[in-house]
């Protein structure tokens, strides 16, 4: 089914379910059943898109394949040549997310895009979902593909691997586009905290009608394991975090990407932006005090659609191609 399909189900099942009905289900029940749907959606995105993005021209890998690494069987693409950037996508997604600016990236470039563990092709694995895991796991994976220095782009959940795999190991980031994620727990609205730790194979039923589990299961490798994947992600977001000192590690040039409407509180975003050495003073007239990094707040643009948000693309692909403002010399 193709992705506008998906789409246009999904909202013919929202008009009409009767879970959503207030003649046919109580308020409490109605309450906890949006609630669930919430918190699946609060993961990452869902995998709806829009009529002309469902329309453009869709870019095929040069190759594709899978890397053991750490347990996980990890799927990979490859698209385009130049210089590499590792893609990441959001939660409860797949390296499709990022379609609609794939063309847009691989023009010039060379693209790994990575399914996460758990997630699209890659398998769940034994061990837990850890965001530290992974972004050793996706340094492994480079180095057996037989790539080195990379710029990276990572949405939501592939954005917080994206910040742990450049705090880790920032000899292997040059440039770094962190969208619609954050640095610590709280950096959520607070409603959102107890949505995510909903999240479990509980909610796995309810879901077998939606896009983003069809989606899941058209390619996963065992589509039995979505219960599985939905316990490790609700286990994930309810450990607390921050990792406020880790920031400093960090030496890759960094846009951080959020909407402004985004799940994130835009005080969290702009602390995040001010700990990476930005927002501390005015630029000066020769732009001698201007950071090196980089932050874009998107007008009109809620976490669940960045993804496929035409200025998160037009933001984040010129900024990873090393175009736009140059950096202040002293701040290579």
């Amino acid at each position: 089914m193709a992705w506008q399909d998906h789409a246009d189900t999904h909202r013919s099942r929202i008009r009409h379910n009767p879970l959503t009905s207030s003649t046919r289900q109580p308020h409490t029940a109605r309450l906890r059943h949006l609630t669930l749907i919430a918190a699946l959606v609060a993961v990452g995105a869902t995998t709806m898109s829009t009529p002309a993005q469902s329309q453009a021209t869709t870019t095929t890998p040069q190759k594709t394949g899978h890397e053991l690494v750490n347990g996980v069987s990890y799927y990979y693409e490859i698209t385009g040549r130049g210089e590499p950037i590792l893609l990441l996508h959001g939660g409860l997604g797949s390296t499709a997310m990022f379609q609609p600016m794939l063309p847009g990236l691989s023009d010039r470039r060379t693209v790994i895009a990575v399914d996460l563990q758990g997630h699209g092709g890659s398998s769940l694995g034994d061990r837990p979902i850890r965001l530290t895991d992974i972004a050793d796991d996706m340094h492994a994976l480079l180095t057996k593909l037989g790539f080195g220095t990379v710029d990276v782009i990572g949405y939501s959940l592939g954005g917080g691997i994206a910040f742990r795999l450049a705090a880790q190991h920032p000899e292997r980031v040059r440039r770094l586009a962190i969208i619609s994620a954050g640095f610590a727990q709280d950096g959520f609205y607070p409603e959102m905290l107890p949505q995510q730790a909903a999240v479990g194979a509980a909610m796995a039923d309810m879901m077998k009608e939606t896009p983003m589990y069809k989606t899941y299961v058209a390619v996963a490798p065992h589509p039995e394991d979505f219960p599985k994947l939905l316990d490790r992600m609700g286990e994930y977001m309810r450990q607390p975090y921050n990792w406020r000192d880790d920031v400093k590690k960090v030496t890759a040039h960094t846009l951080l990407v959020a909407g402004d409407a985004d799940m994130f509180r835009l005080e969290h975003i702009v602390e995040f932006y001010k700990l990476l050495g930005g927002g501390q003073q005015d630029a000066g007239w020769q732009r001698e005090h201007m950071s090196k990094n980089r932050l874009a707040i998107l007008p009109g643009v809620t976490h669940y659609e960045m993804f496929m948000a035409p200025s998160m693309a037009a933001t984040v692909i010129p900024f990873i191609n090393g175009e736009g403002a140059p950096v202040p010399q002293g701040k290579q």
